[in-house]
């Protein structure tokens, strides 16, 4: 019994002994303050400046993102009417409507050259630069299907200085009263425009066949291996994109060359109602052999 109770008197000393030791913790926990912050430090300033900064940065990207989406889309938009020429719509009618929708997509520009006024570009780049290359996509179609040829950085770059501008010019207008700003486009983004730009190339060539014209082909591919031949003029080592484009611009005018041969060799022998479904069968088989490799 002895035995047994000082077990028991040992075994309730070690626990009382544990207990002590977890009030201690729990003590200084309680007795432990949070450090009060001196607000006035110069080193909290600068930290509260660096944090205001920071957050004005990031709205300001967001809101470039959501400008720089909205222009994506409406450029889109007007790729699409403008590729109604081939569809028997009358080309004088459906390139007005593509250039007053390309208007429209200038007041959104306007919008980001506003933001950007007295920033650094590059700093914002990532934001702006999806819906940069789709306007110049746009811009760079809607100007060879005017009979113009390769629209030049000059003249994008001129569309893009808006003048200044007391009150909007209609009602719905995008872009608000603002002084006069230009929106600078960087010849990489630019030559990253005019490579989407081929890719409508390809698909006005394999259209045009379906609505019966079989000149427009060889005149698309001539004018698709002069820009090829003006981009391997370029070294990419400096952008892995324009690297990754050049090799879409090749598979177009590989597309477009194509095209042409079976226009040249077979275009007697199958109908032409026939040839366009030609192009897309074999424009399939491409896809599917270039996922693989």
């Amino acid at each position: 019994m002895a035995a047994r109770s000082g077990h028991r008197g040992g075994f309730h000393g070690g626990h009382h002994k544990r207990n002590s030791g977890k009030d201690r913790v729990s003590h200084q926990k309680i007795s432990r303050r949070e450090p009060k912050v001196d607000e006035n430090s110069p080193i909290i300033a600068s930290f509260r400046t660096y944090q205001a900064l920071m957050d004005r940065k990031n709205d300001k990207y967001e809101r470039l993102v959501k400008i720089s989406r909205d222009v994506t889309i409406q450029s889109k938009r007007a790729i699409f009417h403008i590729h109604r020429i081939n569809s028997g719509v009358d080309k004088t009618t459906v390139l007005k409507e593509a250039d007053e929708k390309l208007i429209a997509v200038r007041e959104k520009l306007c919008q980001i050259a506003l933001e950007l006024q007295g920033e650094d570009l590059y700093q914002y780049i990532r934001a702006i630069s999806p819906g940069l290359q789709e306007y110049i996509e746009a811009v760079a179609f809607y100007h060879y299907c005017l009979g113009n040829g390769l629209v030049s950085l000059t003249q994008v770059q001129s569309d893009l200085e808006f003048p200044a501008l007391e009150k909007p010019s209609t009602e719905d207008s995008d872009c608000p009263s603002h002084p006069a700003v230009t929106l600078y486009v960087p010849p990489v983004e630019y030559m990253l425009g005019l490579a989407d730009f081929t890719g409508e190339l390809m698909r006005l060539c394999i259209t045009s066949v379906s609505s019966g014209d079989m000149d427009l082909p060889f005149q698309l591919c001539q004018f698709m291996r002069e820009v090829y031949h003006g981009f391997s003029s370029f070294s990419y080592a400096g952008s892995w994109e324009l690297s990754r484009k050049m090799h879409t611009l090749r598979q177009s005018l590989h597309k477009v060359e194509n095209a042409c041969y079976t226009l040249q060799v077979r275009g007697l022998e199958i109908p032409k109602h026939m040839l366009a479904d030609v192009f897309s069968s074999a424009d399939s088989e491409d896809t599917g052999r270039n996922d693989i490799t």
